[in-house]
């Protein structure tokens, strides 16, 4: 790797790292352009654990970027899938208000819906609820016939082939150490030997805010995880769930509670949590990185933040530990699920941005510099926004890297 000098190194093989590199390799056919992975495989973190949701809008206040990229990326990524011949359903979501005091934010989420432009929303009664998903309870819900469920590891490997085709490199087993400047040039250095680049495209995900600080920016955030851990029903208990379940969210919170999720590939997922991982790729409860630990508590926002929500934390933990209660909490949408129709399932990390003032960053942050482009913060709906993202991305990198476009 060393004798080889890119116009553009790309940090993170995750779907926003791959869409990224793919439309720049459309736009700037010319242009060298790496991607540099450290995993052996694609789409390992993030993408490969999140629940396949291809969200159509609802949550996020209109103007955020979350919304605009939301609304922008579906249909892009639905026609992606139709062009590459990616299976995807547009099942449809249920969200439920389990009771009276809920139906305010229910409507909130109604109007934020159709402001962002969300095509089909309604709010049904009960009767209706049965007809969608005959199993759940409600006074009343958000139904949402437009979102759907894909496999997004398989839109990243496709977003990476099609990046191959343009002429685009990739290196696995590469995990970034440092990074040195000389000249103008920057040196990548990776477990798999160096990279020279003369721009960079920081898509790190979990390590997003590190690699920041490798190049010398001074942020605001620091990426706290949190592991979300799922139940599967079992096969036999699969028919309790049409689509996609969810709960009215906790406004103050931002996590979409436990839910019920049908995969592309047939399985239902419940879940998940959000208890604090004590390692960035904490995966199990055994997982534990002394030194990253030890980071996430000497930063001030990590004790600012625990002080405001530490009622919630303490919830998801007994949540985490009791499956008696995580079942209390699932009976609320599915009065009739029990522990036995649950196996263990899987789980996944969110790279949550946490300010220093203690504050949850909940919506994305970009960073652009004049050699850089930093992607701080990528929640949900990033998946499904990778192509919207990916395009803004490109956009400051043409501009901040004076990249001229091959027409």
């Amino acid at each position: 790797m060393q004798s080889q000098q890119y116009d553009v190194v790309i940090i993170g093989g995750g779907i926003l790292g791959l869409s990224t590199a793919m439309q720049l390799a459309q736009r700037y056919p010319s242009g060298k352009i790496a991607v540099v992975e450290k995993e052996s495989e694609l789409a390992s973190h993030q993408t490969g654990h999140n629940s396949g949701v291809i969200h159509s809008g609802i949550y996020y206040r209109p103007g955020s970027w979350k919304s605009k990229f939301c609304v922008a990326g579906v249909q892009k990524l639905v026609d992606f899938c139709d062009a590459n011949e990616i299976e995807y359903d547009r099942c449809g979501k249920a969200i439920i208000a389990t009771d009276e005091s809920e139906l305010g934010r229910l409507q909130d989420l109604y109007e934020r819906g159709v402001a962002n432009g969300v095509q089909g929303l309604e709010i049904v009664g009960p009767e209706r609820l049965a007809e969608i998903e005959p199993h759940a309870y409600g006074v009343k819900a958000l139904w949402a016939p437009r979102t759907g469920i894909v496999d997004y590891v398989r839109v990243a490997k496709a977003y990476a082939s099609r990046f191959q085709e343009l002429g685009g490199e990739i290196y696995l087993g590469a995990g970034v150490s440092n990074i040195a400047a000389t000249a103008g040039i920057q040196e990548v250095q990776t477990d798999n030997g160096s990279i020279l680049g003369r721009h960079i495209i920081n898509c790190a995900g979990l390590y997003a805010d590190k690699v920041a600080r490798l190049m010398g920016e001074e942020t605001n955030l620091q990426i706290v995880p949190f592991r979300g851990e799922y139940y599967t029903l079992k096969p036999d208990s699969q028919y309790l769930v049409k689509g996609l379940i969810y709960p009215v969210p906790d406004p103050r919170f931002p996590f979409l509670g436990v839910h019920y999720t049908r995969n592309i590939h047939g399985q239902v997922e419940a879940g998940p949590n959000a208890v604090l991982a004590w390692s960035r790729e904490g995966y199990k409860k055994s997982d534990i990185k002394l030194g990253e630990s030890f980071d996430m508590l000497r930063f001030p926002g990590f004790w600012k933040m625990s002080a405001k929500h530490w009622k919630t934390g303490i919830s998801e933990m007994n949540r985490s530990y009791r499956k008696n209660v995580f079942v209390r909490d699932l009976q609320k949408l599915i009065p009739t699920i029990s522990g036995a129709d649950l196996d263990t399932g899987g789980s996944g990390v969110r790279a949550q941005a946490v300010a220093k003032d203690g504050s949850l960053s909940d919506d994305f942050n970009i960073l652009q510099g004049n050699i850089a482009v930093h992607v701080l913060n990528a929640p949900s709906p990033g998946a499904t926004s990778s192509l919207a993202i990916g395009e803004y991305i490109v956009d400051l990198a043409i501009e901040s890297f004076s990249i001229v476009e091959d027409k």
